[in-house]
């Protein structure tokens, strides 16, 4: 079980993060999520998929409408599933929307749905041959998760992922967090070096 509880000797100018899951490299960073360049990047969207605020709303207003033609005709998405579409105007093939839970303290199926989310969005990637990811810090928004419980959840599923699911042939060359705010990378750094320790991970070159 990872620590969330900060620390008051955190670093207040949080360094990005470069560590290798295996053949993985798995990374934080402060940043754009829409100017990635990464095969892919994850979409905080909701269940309707027909867009929103915050990082929905900025991929789509990115993306441009051909985004919202292709997502209407997607079925809409359950909390804690994923679906794939293009990319259209954003500089990625590929856009994996995923739809987090709402955060409710004492709400056991909360944090199952929010692993569920990044899960997900993993499978769809494997099973549609993308190899490089981006991440938003999905429920942490409007949704209301806490910064640092999400990010336990959301790097303890993506290492256990990788480590489980990946082999040489047919690994991620990178999964990437972009986080919106320094406050959000300390955060996200604080729980991945824990977790470094605990599944004994290296740093990449």
């Amino acid at each position: 079980m990872v620590n969330t509880r900060r620390s008051r000797n955190s670093n207040p100018e949080p360094q990005n993060r470069r560590l290798l899951v295996r053949e993985t490299v798995l990374e934080l960073v402060t940043g754009d999520i829409t100017a990635q360049t990464t095969d892919a990047i994850v979409n905080a969207a909701n269940s309707s998929l027909m867009g929103g605020g915050g990082v929905d709303g900025a991929i789509h207003r990115a993306a441009g409408p051909e985004l919202l033609k292709e997502t209407r005709t997607l079925g809409g998405c359950k909390t804690g599933d994923a679906k794939l579409s293009g990319g259209h105007r954003l500089p990625v093939q590929y856009i994996i929307h995923t739809v987090g839970p709402i955060y409710r303290a004492n709400d056991p199926l909360v944090p199952q749905l929010l692993a569920s989310a990044y899960r997900r969005s993993m499978e769809i990637a494997l099973e549609n041959d993308i190899r490089s990811l981006a991440f938003p810090a999905i429920s942490t928004g409007i949704y209301g998760y806490p910064m640092r419980d999400a990010a336990a959840i959301a790097l303890e599923t993506i290492i256990d992922f990788i480590r489980a699911t990946t082999t040489p042939a047919d690994a991620f060359s990178l999964v990437r967090f972009v986080l919106y705010t320094p406050q959000a990378l300390d955060d996200f750094a604080a729980v991945l070096d824990e977790l470094a320790g605990k599944h004994q991970l290296t740093t990449a070159d």
